[in-house]
């Protein structure tokens, strides 16, 4: 099965790679030069690692990054079985691709986003074609974490939630299908839980550590909430946050502002080496 990859970023990176693993073929698509070997640089490291820990062995090594193709044209996904975008949370940014992959793909491609916060229907509508349309939502890292949200838009086909069910389970995956409401399952709890935490530190109850300490040590969370705001990434954080207050307007999911506010100085977690704390780059 050939896979087309829309986005060669964190997620866009490790679904290429877990579909590779997998014995697909890959086209990892990106417009931006830099990001496409950033990406295939990331891959190549996360296949190390799991190279090191015996995960795989040296021959899927070989053979996954063998199965990768990098592309800047997106005419060449005109003949994948499954077209995945994964780009930045943006409805606009979102379209274009969309329309331009509607004209492209095959009629029988089973199409998917790979979203975190924005409405698979309204995605969809971008097409011409919403009944093959679903979300397929990955969690960050996608090779360690074995969850794969599906999302039923208003008009996806019962044979392509199937579809897409099958394909996900062939990457060695967990699927669940909900519906198309706002943050979905994961998102809806997590996101305001994450939201409190940094209330919470604005607030002053307690220093970052301690919130953290006190949700790992009291509530057996593997990861305190800030952390994991870190390894998120505070701005989608705060992107699925503001889809949520929008959809619902309620109180509850009101923003932090110290949320707004590290996102605007830059300070977006891991990633950028700066969130609620500090890391080697």
């Amino acid at each position: 099965m050939k896979v087309g990859i829309i986005g060669a970023g964190t997620m866009g990176a490790g679904i290429a790679q877990t579909c590779a693993l997998a014995g697909h073929d890959v086209l990892l698509h990106d417009t931006s030069e830099s990001s496409r070997t950033k990406g295939m640089t990331a891959i190549k490291s996360s296949l190390e690692r799991l190279l090191k820990k015996e995960s795989i062995t040296e021959d899927s090594r070989a053979e996954a990054l063998a199965r990768i193709t990098l592309s800047g044209d997106l005419e060449q996904s005109k003949d994948a079985d499954v077209i995945i975008e994964a780009i930045f949370e943006n409805v606009d940014a979102k379209r274009e691709i969309w329309e331009v992959v509607d004209k492209l793909a095959k009629a029988d491609a089973l199409l998917a986003s790979n979203t975190s916060s924005l409405s698979i229907t309204e995605l969809a509508s971008f097409t011409t074609r919403p009944e093959t349309f679903c979300g397929m939502h990955f969690f960050n890292p996608v090779p360690v974490l074995p969850l794969v949200e599906v999302v039923e838009g208003l008009k996806t086909s019962r044979e392509t939630l199937q579809k897409a069910k099958t394909f996900v389970e062939g990457l060695g995956k967990t699927p669940i299908v909900c519906k198309d409401k706002p943050g979905f399952i994961v998102n809806r709890l997590l996101v305001p839980y994450i939201n409190d935490a940094i209330h919470a530190l604005s607030e002053g109850v307690a220093s970052a550590e301690d919130i953290d300490k006190a949700m790992k040590l009291g509530a057996s969370m593997p990861l305190g909430p800030l952390a994991l705001a870190d390894l998120v990434g505070l701005d989608v954080c705060l992107a699925a946050g503001e889809s949520l207050y929008n959809e619902f307007q309620d109180s509850k999911f009101r923003i932090a502002p110290m949320l707004r506010q590290m996102v605007r100085a830059g300070q977006l977690g891991r990633k950028t080496g700066s969130g609620f704390y500090k890391y080697d780059s």
